[in-house]
């Protein structure tokens, strides 16, 4: 019988890939979601993405109800299983009110999955936590390593990313009061700005920049820099990082290289301005949008990126994992040719 694997936040971006890759390399797999009735949902997703193989798998996945914010269905979702990825957590598009909307949830759901696995005798745990959680609030004219952590006090750091570096930091500190009682592991994968092919016609939060740039929702491009990652690398990091034995006890930045905005125009401009699409490759000047983020919670979100970019050393996960991440011009094209095919976005006429 193949090792089972809980896979949490199954109706999500990153969750979905990460259970295609694991159902190619012949893994059982179970999702989870606030709902059970998501299981039909999720398999006509995959299915036409799956090899003939793979789809054979899908006759032992379902997805149970368990819900980041309460105890009920845990225990019954990581029975059985071997490991556990626990990628799900609260992704907003916009502002919120209040950053306990996104913090409680995601920090106090890390620490159910952790419980529920730890008392299951789940063998590893791998964490998807974020780049939000290394570089924020801090001094961006430096390169980071695995060893920095944003920093909370900071003045460039907003709710999600205290979110998820709250999490996190959780997270460990769960597995050192447990030192001892189980031989549970932990590894965390930090992934950068996430692009890559869509699966469906949900492009989530990760594909809402090339999205705006396709639909020219932007009258021109911000000074602003990501550190970018192909979702299908993410994917693959999840699950090597769930086999390795050296990636115990360890996180790794997930990202392919620092990128501009505007590097991302300029590939859909060569790409798909002959095609209908009209892009944007002007400059929008930084105190424009500083003026608009006065009257706009959203765009005031973008201030902590403005100006500045995401230097990171990425040493670790190509040596210990032995990963190889896809390109920018890769991971860009292939969102946009998935946000056309699934009718996302539409050129002009």
């Amino acid at each position: 019988m193949a090792d089972r694997v809980l896979v949490t936040g199954a109706t999500g971006f990153i969750a979905q890939h990460c259970i295609m890759q694991l159902l190619e390399a012949g893994y059982d797999v179970r999702g989870t979601a606030r709902s059970e009735s998501r299981t039909a949902e999720v398999v006509a997703i995959l299915t036409p993405h799956l090899s003939d193989d793979a789809q054979k798998r899908l006759d032992t996945f379902n997805v149970v109800a368990a819900d980041l914010t309460s105890d009920d269905g845990w225990r019954n979702a990581v029975d059985g299983c071997r490991y556990v990825m626990h990628v799900a957590s609260p992704l907003p598009r916009g502002a919120v009110k209040d950053e306990d909307e996104l913090i409680v949830p995601a920090r106090d759901g890390a620490l159910r999955v952790l419980r529920a696995a730890h008392d299951g005798g789940v063998e590893r745990v791998v964490l998807t936590s974020s780049l939000s959680a290394i570089v924020y609030g801090n001094d961006r004219s430096r390169v980071f390593t695995e060893a920095d952590w944003s920093n909370l006090d900071g003045a460039r750091i907003g709710a999600y990313d205290k979110s998820k570096t709250i999490a996190e930091r959780a997270s460990w500190d769960y597995m050192e009061s447990v030192k001892g009682e189980s031989p549970m592991e932990l590894a965390v994968i930090n992934p950068g700005l996430v692009l890559g092919p869509l699966l469906s016609s949900d492009w989530g939060t990760s594909g809402e920049m090339v999205k705006r740039i396709l639909d020219h929702k932007v009258p021109a491009i911000p000074n602003m820099n990501f550190a970018t990652v192909d979702v299908r690398d993410v994917a693959s990091a999840h699950v090597s990082a769930m086999v390795s034995r050296a990636a115990a006890g360890q996180r790794f930045i997930c990202a392919e290289a620092n990128h501009s905005m505007m590097e991302v125009a300029l590939i859909l401009k060569d790409h798909y301005g002959a095609r209908g699409f009209k892009i944007p490759t002007g400059r929008l000047p930084s105190v424009a949008i500083r003026v608009m983020a006065i009257f706009d919670k959203t765009v005031r979100l973008a201030l902590n990126d403005l100006d500045s970019s995401q230097n990171v050393d990425t040493t670790k996960i190509r040596t210990v994992l032995q990963w190889r991440p896809r390109d920018l011009r890769e991971m860009t094209t292939a969102m946009a040719d998935s946000m056309i095919a699934y009718g996302v976005v539409q050129a002009k006429r």
